[in-house]
């Protein structure tokens, strides 16, 4: 679901280093050598501009001017050219200054994406809805990618939809939904979440074709902790009404071997067969 927000204000400049943070590593890239390739070209044409203001330089060389502001920016210094003139002195005074400013910026940003903690945490693509001890019960699954265990995950499951209201109004209610597991200390691999939908859930008459007529959405939200650099990770998904399985449960994904360990397939991780017991109809499914 985007959301396109009108007059919020200026923008603070302040929001560029989290927009930068949010980029993709290709894109953080592209944004990084192009802003060093524009101060390097407008320093160039700063040289450009007084001829003679950098010994040994080509006259209206630009790759001369371009290369000499790489190393100078870089503090690099070869000793081949060098300013000779009250404007050049300035002029390759400021880029050094820009050079300091750069490699102190680029240095922090690349060190806060490598040591923001992802949360390698994967839902699965749908949401099943089948009897468990003979309640309709709507599941998911909630699997940890990674080697090690987290740590005091703490698991939810929101159901919204569009309801009227007494005086003819159409608004979005919000429902948390009671699991039956909110919270787990260690959360090792894959994890099955269920919820019964009995006499006390708010989806207990959930139809596929009552959640199509009233924008049905779930949203579901892990927060845990990271064991090894001891950081909060959190991760969340949203399903529609047509991410349903009705009368069908996932498969097992977990073997034992003869030593007692446990094996996890997380290739069947969103595999499902139809549920025992339940009859799919037009409608959506019936208890046999």
């Amino acid at each position: 679901m985007e959301f396109v927000k009108l007059n919020t204000g200026g923008t603070d400049w302040r929001d560029a280093y989290h927009h930068i943070l949010s980029l993709t590593w290709p894109a953080f890239a592209a944004l990084a050598i192009g802003f060093f390739i524009v101060v390097n070209v407008a320093f160039a044409l700063a040289y450009l501009a007084r001829e003679g203001c950098i010994a040994e330089m080509p006259p209206h060389s630009f790759a001369g001017a371009f290369f000499f502001s790489v190393e100078t920016l870089a503090t690099v210094g070869y000793g081949h050219m060098h300013p000779t003139t009250t404007y050049g002195h300035v002029v390759v005074t400021l880029e050094i200054m820009t050079g300091m400013f750069w490699t102190a910026v680029i240095t922090g940003l690349i060190f806060v994406r490598f040591a923001r903690p992802m949360a390698r945490i994967l839902f699965t693509d749908c949401m099943t809805v089948s009897p468990v001890d003979g309640v309709p019960t709507l599941t998911f699954r909630v699997a940890n990618l990674r080697h090690q265990p987290l740590a005091e995950a703490r698991f939810r499951l929101v159901f919204h939809r569009d309801e009227p209201t007494l005086e003819g109004d159409m608004i979005r209610r919000f429902y948390d939904l009671k699991l039956n597991v909110p919270s787990i200390i260690t959360f090792p691999a894959v994890l099955t979440l269920r919820h019964a939908m009995d006499e006390t859930s708010p989806v207990r008459d959930m139809t596929p074709e009552s959640l199509k007529a009233s924008d049905a959405r779930f949203m579901a939200s892990v927060v845990c902790t990271d064991t090894v650099i001891q950081s909060s990770l959190q991760s969340h998904v949203g399903y529609l009404a047509s991410d349903l399985q009705f009368g069908e449960r996932f498969v097992e994904v977990y073997t034992e071997s003869p030593d007692g360990r446990l094996f996890v397939d997380y290739a069947r991780f969103n595999d499902t067969e139809p549920a025992p017991g339940v009859a799919k109809t037009g409608a959506g499914w019936n208890a046999k």
